[in-house]
C-alpha cells in the first residue's frame, strides 16, 4: 500500500515507539529473570576447592592439604583430612579424624569419626564410630560396628549389628545382631539377635531370629531357623529348623535337621537327629542316630540308632542286604521294633529251670510246605515251615503277635531249642538203653563164662570117673 507522506511519517514515528517499548520490555524481562535466578540460589553456590574437593559446613575439610576428590558436608566433616582422597562424609563429625585414609564413605552423625583406614562404608549414626586402622568394613544402621577399631572386612547391616566388635574380621551381620562380638572372626549372622552373645567364637553361621543367641566362644557352628542352637556354647554343631538343638549347651559335633530336632539335648555329643522332633527327648546321651518325624527317643538314649516311629511305618526295604553273604549271629526283631542278637548269657536271664516236658509240644507240630501269596513273593518260591495259628493252639508262647494282637509268625528259635531238648532227652534214653544192654551183655557174658567153666569142670570130673582101659593080649 502507498501512503501519503504525512501518513508515512506518522507511521514511522509509531514504529519507533513500538520498537522502543519492546526493547524496554525485553530488558525488564531479562532483569526479572536475573533477579529471579539469583534469588533461587541465595546465598550463591560455594564449597568448591582445588583438587575437586567439596566442603559445606563449619570446619568441613578444615585441615585439607593435598587430598583430592573429597566431599564433606556437615559440621567437622573430614575435619582432620590432609592427604586422604576420594572420601565422602555427610553428617556432623563424619570422618572427622580421618587424615590420610582413602575411599571411605560416611553418612550420618559421627560415622567413622575416628577412622584412619581405607575403603570403609558407614551409613547411620555412630556407625563405625571407633574405627581406626580397620579397612574394607561396611556398616549400615545405628551404632553398627560402633566399637570396631582394627577389624577388617566386616559387614554389618542393622541397628547395633556388630556394635561391640573390636578386632574381629570377616564377620557378616544382617538384621541387628552379633551385638557382643569382640574378636570373633568369620561369623555370619542373618536375623534379629542371631549370634547376639558371641564374643570370641569363630566360623559360626546363624540364620534366623535368635539363632545361636547365647553362643559366646563356641566355633564352627551352623544354625538355620528361629532359635536354632539358641543356648549353645559348644562347637561343631549343625542345626537346620526352628528350635533345632535349642537346648544344647556344651554338646559338640551334633547334627539336627527338622523342627525341634534334638531340641532337648544339653550336653550330649555326636548325635544325629533328622525329622521334625527327631530325638527331642534325648538330653545327655551321645552317639545317637535318630531318623524320622516324631521319633523322639528316650532321655536315657546313648549309642542308639532309631529309624521310624513304631506304629507309623509299616514296612521296611533296605537295599544291599539280600544275597549278601556275611558271618555273624542271627538278627532278632523285638515286638517294639528293636533289633539285636538274642543273648544267651546268664547275666541277662532269670527264672532259669530245666525245660523238661515243655519241649514235648514240638512233637505235636505239623511241618508243612507252602508258598507265600503273590504280594509277598511274586516268585512263589517253595517254603518249609509251620502255620502260626496251629502252633498257637499247641503252645501260645511259640508265636509272635503284631500290634493288633493277631498272630504273625512262629518263634523258630524257640522251636529249635525245644527240638534240641527233645533230641537230648531221646539221646539220654538211647544212652541209658545202651548202658542197660551193655550191662546185660556183660552179665550174660559172665554167666556164659561161668557156665562154660562149670561145663568144663563137669567134663573133667566125668573124664576122671571113667575106668582105665585094659590091654588084652591076642593069641
Amino acid at each position: 500500500m502507498i501512503y501519503p507522506p504525512t501518513q508515512r511519517k506518522k507511521t514511522s514515528i509509531s514504529g519507533r515507539n513500538e520498537e522502543r517499548a519492546l526493547l524496554i520490555m525485553m530488558i525488564g524481562c531479562l532483569t526479572l529473570f536475573a533477579v529471579a535466578k539469583a534469588s533461587a540460589v541465595n546465598p550463591p553456590p560455594d564449597g568448591g576447592y582445588p583438587g575437586e574437593n567439596t566442603a559445606e559446613g563449619t570446619n568441613a575439610l578444615f585441615s585439607l592439604t593435598s587430598g583430592i576428590d573429597n566431599t564433606a558436608i556437615g559440621f567437622d566433616a573430614l575435619f582432620a583430612d590432609t592427604t586422604g582422597m576420594e572420601n565422602t562424609a555427610v553428617g556432623v563429625a563424619a570422618l572427622s579424624s580421618n587424615k590420610s585414609g582413602n575411599l571411605n564413605t560416611a553418612v550420618g552423625y559421627e560415622t567413622l569419626t575416628r577412622n584412619l583406614g581405607n575403603d570403609n562404608t558407614a551409613i547411620g549414626a555412630n556407625a563405625l564410630l571407633s574405627n581406626t586402622s580397620g579397612h574394607d568394613n561396611t556398616a549400615t544402621g545405628l551404632n553398627a560396628l560402633l566399637n570396631n577399631t582394627v577389624g577388617i572386612l566386616n559387614t554389618a547391616f542393622g541397628a547395633f549389628s556388630l556394635s561391640a566388635n573390636i578386632d574381629g574380621r570377616f564377620n557378616t551381620a544382617l538384621g541387628g545382631n552379633m551385638e557382643n562380638n569382640t574378636s570373633g572372626s568369620s561369623n555370619v549372622a542373618v536375623g534379629l539377635a542371631a549370634l547376639d552373645s558371641n564374643t570370641t567364637g569363630n566360623g559360626n553361621t546363624a540364620t534366623g531370629i535368635n539363632a545361636l543367641f547365647f553362643n559366646q566362644t563356641g566355633s564352627n557352628n551352623a544354625a538355620t531357623g528361629g532359635n536354632a542352637l539358641l543356648n549353645n556354647t559348644g562347637s561343631n554343631n549343625a542345626a537346620i529348623g526352628a528350635f533345632a538343638l535349642q537346648g544344647n549347651t556344651t554338646g559338640h559335633d551334633n547334627s539336627a535337621q527338622g523342627f525341634q530336632a534334638l531340641n532337648g539335648n544339653s550336653s550330649g555329643s555326636s548325635n544325629v537327629g533328622i525329622g521334625s522332633h527327631a530325638g527331642a527327648n534325648v538330653t545327655t546321651g551321645s552317639n545317637n542316630i535318630i531318623i524320622g518325624a516324631n521319633v523322639v527317643g528316650n532321655a536315657s538314649d546313648a549309642n542308639t540308632i532309631r529309624i521310624g516311629k513304631q506304629g507309623t511305618q509299616k514296612a521296611t526295604s533296605i537295599a544291599g542286604i539280600f544275597g549278601t553273604t556275611v558271618s555273624g549271629s542271627t538278627v532278632v526283631v523285638a515286638s517294639n521294633g528293636k533289633l539285636g542278637v538274642a543273648t544267651s548269657s546268664a547275666r541277662f536271664k532269670q527264672g532259669i529251670k530245666p525245660m523238661d516236658k515243655a519241649s514235648e509240644a514240638v512233637l505235636k507240630l505239623k511241618p508243612v510246605t507252602f508258598q507265600y501269596k503273590e504280594e509277598l513273593d511274586p516268585d512263589k518260591i517253595p517254603q518249609f515251615g509251620l502255620i502260626a495259628e496251629e502252633v498257637e493252639k499247641i503252645n501260645p508262647d511259640l508265636v509272635v503277635r503284631g500290634e493288633d494282637g493277631k498272630v504273625m509268625t512262629v518263634r523258630y528259635d524257640a522251636v529249635n531249642a525245644m527240638l534240641l531238648n527233645e533230641f537230648l532227652k531221646e539221646h539220654r534214653r538211647v544212652e541209658e538203653q545202651r548202658a542197660y544192654f551193655e550191662l546185660k551183655l556183660a552179665q550174660q557174658q559172665k554167666q556164659i563164662e561161668a557156665l562154660t567153666a562149670t561145663i568144663q569142670k563137669v567134663s573133667d570130673q566125668v573124664a576122671l570117673s571113667k575106668p582105665a582101659p585094659q590091654l588084652v593080649a591076642n593069641p
